[in-house]
């Protein structure tokens, strides 16, 4: 068994590729890190597609409503959707968004954050301040710089599963 400093605050995200270890920051977005937990806690992002990926930039997820591989998939609606849970209000804060770091997806209102995120393949400062930071990827960044590319994808790679660390 693998040493968090947080394990109720360690993401596992099992990938096609192997194991994404994500560090959230409770202390920074605290409503945010809750519902992914809830979220993961419940099964929700189990088989979750990866609906828009794009190259240099970012790869987003979440849509537990429109992007289940198993149940529906429905690569027209997938990133339109969210969780059955109201919307989060922002959290913004100073940390950046830095390759690796998780940030929540929303539409053009700032407190339209639901249950999707998306992880940053590259520095992207030009998002600092506009959304939500809530986590750092401390291991198996390659495996989401794997992720296929697409918006969306024509076979979307998914979260295998995703489970808080404390639990494992």
């Amino acid at each position: 068994m693998a040493e968090y400093k947080d394990p109720e605050n360690t993401i596992l995200l099992e990938l096609k590729g192997g194991t994404v270890v994500i560090e959230l920051l409770p202390d920074v977005a605290p409503k945010h890190v809750e519902r992914m937990k809830e979220l993961a806690r419940a099964g929700k992002y189990d088989n979750v597609a990866f609906h828009r990926v794009i190259d240099g930039f970012m790869a987003q997820t979440g849509d537990v409503e429109h992007a289940n591989m198993e149940n529906n998939y429905n690569p027209g609606r997938a990133g339109t959707g969210g969780s059955d849970l109201p919307d989060l209000p922002a959290e913004f804060s100073k940390v950046p968004h830095a390759r690796g770091s998780l940030g929540a997806a929303r539409s053009q209102n700032p407190n339209s954050a639901n249950s999707q995120f998306f992880i940053n393949f590259k520095d992207n400062s030009f998002l600092n301040g506009q959304y939500t930071v809530y986590g750092q990827v401390t291991s198996g960044m390659e495996h989401v710089d794997a992720i296929v590319r697409g918006e969306p994808p024509a076979n979307p790679d998914r979260m295998i599963s995703m489970k808080v660390a404390a639990d494992v």
